[in-house]
């Protein structure tokens, strides 16, 4: 091993991990500049220079009726990792989300003495508490998002720091509707509605349908409304032009988009969202939304046995503590539900106005320079013998 070089092994298995994995190999190199990065990552990874052993498709999969496809696949590809991995220790391991994929390699690796760091706690506020112990047992540390985790962890005696989420530090606190709508070519008046389904193709599959219909009944109350649809990837554009077509939709006034979906929401008056990253993307570019998700069946069933303890799953609400924005989930995620209540969003704005000001206050709280703050929580989890011959060599 070369003198001064601190290896990081980290495991991103979807796009917001690679953002996130991105971020933190940044900011740590800005601090050891001899560092080396590998394991399983993504495009804005490789960007950084880190080494990718697989790239993190193989792992974005979504829902368990879509993982049991693939299932052999992933298995082997964690055993490969894990025969590397302890052949050849890291410094450091950092898990980056997938934490179905992660929790198990880092047991494993923690039990051989690697010092294991998981990056976004898993939605442990939202399902039965034993899975804290899985953590605990995987984990040398867990960097939080959200304020309210940290206490769950500190209860049971496992060490966690919180670091904020890095999309407040990305997003402008200032609302950028107007400049945003101009440069969209919409009116200042107009009755705008952004529509996202979902990044995924899995998504698409179960929810264009839905907000294409959705999207209708709204025009038909509000026929000079627009509605603007980002979507991430050609499959996924191609999947929702089909929808369309299916749906006989060609004269709703819809323009899709290729990505742009900051700009769709900040040109909104209400978004209406498929579950996930998306619905605190909305909330911190200060939308209203109404929260919908559907899934293959199977899977629906098995997160109903499963069973979570709260009431909400979008982001939003799960922040505030309360439903502040509605959700309608698998068969109540229906058009005539879902139109209806963008509609009840759109003309009350006293009530629009209130999640503006309280979607302000999160982006506040959220707001932490993540990137930095998890840099010195894994820099602080190295030996430190490492840390401080990395530290003379880098000087």
């Amino acid at each position: 091993m070369t003198a001064g070089v601190v290896r990081i092994a980290l495991v991103a298995g979807e796009a917001s991990g690679d953002l996130l994995a991105s971020q933190l190999i940044e900011a740590i190199r800005g601090r050891l500049p001899h560092a080396v990065f590998f394991g399983i990552g993504g495009p804005r990874m490789l960007g950084k220079g880190f080494d990718a052993w697989y790239p993190l498709e193989k792992l974005a999969v979504r829902g368990y009726a879509e993982v049991l496809r693939q299932f052999r696949e992933i298995l082997a590809i964690r055993r490969s990792l894990k025969r590397r991995l302890l052949a050849d220790p890291p410094d450091v391991f950092v898990g980056v989300d997938a934490p179905d994929f992660n929790l198990g390699l880092e047991r494993v690796l923690k039990r051989r003495g690697v010092t294991t760091v998981h990056y976004v706690s898993p939605s442990i506020w939202a399902w039965r508490g034993e899975r804290i112990h899985r953590i605990g047992a995987a984990a040398s540390r867990v960097l939080a998002l959200f304020p309210f985790e940290p206490a769950i962890y500190e209860r049971q005696g496992i060490p966690v720091s919180y670091v904020g989420h890095p999309l407040a530090d990305m997003l402008p606190l200032a609302d950028g509707r107007d400049a945003t709508r101009a440069l969209l070519g919409f009116g200042e008046r107009q009755p705008v509605f952004a529509l996202l389904p979902g990044s995924r193709q899995s998504e698409l599959q179960y929810m264009a349908d839905t907000f294409i219909e959705s999207a209708r009944r709204i025009h038909q109350a509000l026929p000079d409304a627009a509605f603007v649809v980002p979507l991430a990837t050609r499959e996924t554009r191609a999947m929702f032009e089909a929808a369309r077509q299916r749906c006989a939709a060609e004269d709703l006034p819809l323009r899709l988009l290729f990505g742009h979906a900051h700009q769709a929401m900040m040109a909104a008056d209400v978004v209406l969202v498929a579950s996930g990253t998306a619905t605190l993307e909305a909330a911190l570019l200060k939308r209203p939304m109404v929260i919908a998700y559907k899934m293959a069946p199977f899977s629906a069933w098995l997160m109903r046995r499963i069973g979570g303890y709260l009431p909400y799953v979008g982001l939003p609400n799960v922040l505030a503590g309360r439903f502040v924005v509605p959700e309608f989930m698998q068969e109540d995620a229906t058009p005539a539900n879902l139109a209806q209540a963008v509609l009840n969003l759109y003309v009350d704005r006293g009530v629009r106005a209130g999640l503006q000001a309280l979607f302000h206050a999160m982006h506040l709280q959220l707001r932490q320079n993540a990137a930095e703050r998890a840099a010195s929580a894994v820099i602080g989890c190295l030996p430190a013998a490492i840390r401080e011959h990395a530290a003379a060599a880098a000087s």
